[in-house]
């Protein structure tokens, strides 16, 4: 069996070439691929190179004849119809360097041992491998997700974010009625006890958002909410700390208050990504709203 050689284009220079590897034999373990570049079965223009060695364009790299994406035909075949059919009916843009999707509440973007398909699997089995997620949003939380179809822009979306230069809003129901505009400003912190938790800390990092309440509810209302940080749960964990935690969440809310007052036919959280604004490489400016899904307008229905 021949042994393989991928030569580099322009979008991988610059990389690693440990994450070039992982990039593209996403179901090959690290260890793996860590492995077969120090024994030398990895060879950049001839050479044996380190984990850590930055590739260039046209660079060649053999790749041992063994080492291919053996990914189970099953996994295809795995993947339900309609949730197949559920996120490309939710893609709101798509051009030759993004897609932004109107991700549906209950479905992670990630796979993991409780979720074994997320969004960005359904979008690499659509288009390609080269998908790669910009952000997170929680798996109970629907709305704007953006998705780089290159690493180029996938780093340019990065440094957008550190730079605090993309607009995020979300649209949320909380407990009780906020009566004014606020701004909220907090120390966020993971918690060392559960990476899937998030609190209030002296230690933690600034979070900033400004919550504009929108429209009165029974018992709770309607607000946007504008985030100037990404911190983990950060809109979930600072409604929380100013008492008036968002419906029907599990984690921070208050389970008395959803019991009462929400729907028992509708448990879904009540939080939307509406709306993402942010320059492209090409200074083009791309601004994507996410309309509300059915369940949570009917929610807003059944509280008025």
């Amino acid at each position: 069996m021949p042994v393989k050689i991928l030569e580099v284009n322009d979008d991988n220079d610059g990389r690693r070439i440990d994450n070039y590897l992982m990039s593209i034999y996403k179901n090959i373990p690290k260890s793996k691929i860590y492995n077969i570049i120090r024994k030398g079965e990895v060879r950049v223009n001839s050479g044996r190179v380190k984990p850590n060695t930055k590739i260039k364009t046209k660079d060649l790299i053999r790749i041992p004849p063994y080492l291919h994406n053996d990914e189970k035909k099953s996994f295809k075949q795995s993947i339900d119809q309609n949730l197949k059919k559920s996120i490309l009916d939710s893609i709101l843009y798509d051009d030759n360097n993004f897609i932004i999707i109107n991700k549906p509440c209950g479905i992670a973007v990630h796979g993991g041992t409780k979720n074994n398909i997320g969004v960005i699997d359904v979008i690499r089995l659509l288009y390609g491998n080269s998908i790669d997620l910009c952000h997170r949003i929680d798996k109970e939380t629907s709305g704007c997700l953006v998705l780089s179809k290159n690493k180029k822009s996938n780093k340019w979306f990065n440094k957008l974010l550190l730079d605090k230069k993309i607009k995020k809003k979300y649209l949320a129901i909380l407990k009780g009625h906020l009566k004014t505009k606020k701004e909220i400003k907090t120390l966020i912190t993971k918690s060392e006890t559960s990476s899937t938790k998030s609190f209030i800390s002296e230690v933690g990092k600034e979070s900033v958002s400004v919550f504009n309440p929108k429209q009165k509810l029974n018992s709770s209302c309607l607000v946007e909410i504008e985030i100037f940080t990404g911190r983990t749960h950060q809109i979930r964990v600072q409604s929380s700390h100013i008492g008036h935690p968002v419906l029907n969440d599990d984690k921070y809310g208050d389970k008395d208050f959803n019991k009462e007052i929400a729907p028992k036919n509708i448990r879904r959280m009540a939080l939307h990504s509406s709306q993402i604004e942010f320059f492209d490489a090409d200074n083009k400016l791309i601004s994507i709203n996410a309309e509300l899904d059915n369940l949570f307008l009917n929610l807003i229905d059944a509280l008025k």
